[in-house]
């Protein structure tokens, strides 16, 4: 039992499985961003351009609603409005990554590569692995 908590402990403290948990924390936040920006900005101006539609009041209703009965309606408008926000949340964390991608190919450049060693000739290879044949005798 003892070496299951520890094998755990040691599983959870990884470097990887605390940057995975900040991943998700900062995802989920960015998220809610990304939601309002499209939601308070993006989409009444998309409203406004198509003529004052809304788009979350969009919708194909299949039983009106009455005293007793729930209205029954499928909510296109939000389908579309999750749409949008999906395209731009993965346009955003693809700007971020090729930002990234850039970085460290910047970062790599900027390392001087060692210099390779000299190209020996077959009669240089031959001479040193005699020389090396010698000197074990």
């Amino acid at each position: 039992m003892f070496a299951l908590i520890k094998e755990f402990k040691e599983f959870a403290l990884k470097g990887n499985v605390i940057d995975l948990a900040v991943g998700v924390i900062i995802g989920g936040a960015f998220g809610k961003i990304i939601s309002s920006l499209v939601n308070d900005v993006l989409m009444p101006i998309l409203s406004m351009l198509v003529g004052g539609v809304n788009f979350s009041d969009l919708k194909h209703i299949i039983t009106p609603g009455s005293e007793e009965v729930v209205e029954v309606a499928i909510l296109y408008g939000a389908f579309i409005q999750s749409v949008i926000d999906f395209v731009i949340i993965a346009f955003s964390i693809f700007m971020f990554v090729k930002l990234l991608t850039s970085r460290k190919k910047k970062e790599a450049e900027e390392v001087p590569a060692e210099p390779e060693p000299p190209a020996r000739s077959n009669e240089e290879i031959l001479l040193e692995e005699i020389r090396d044949l010698l000197k074990e005798k």
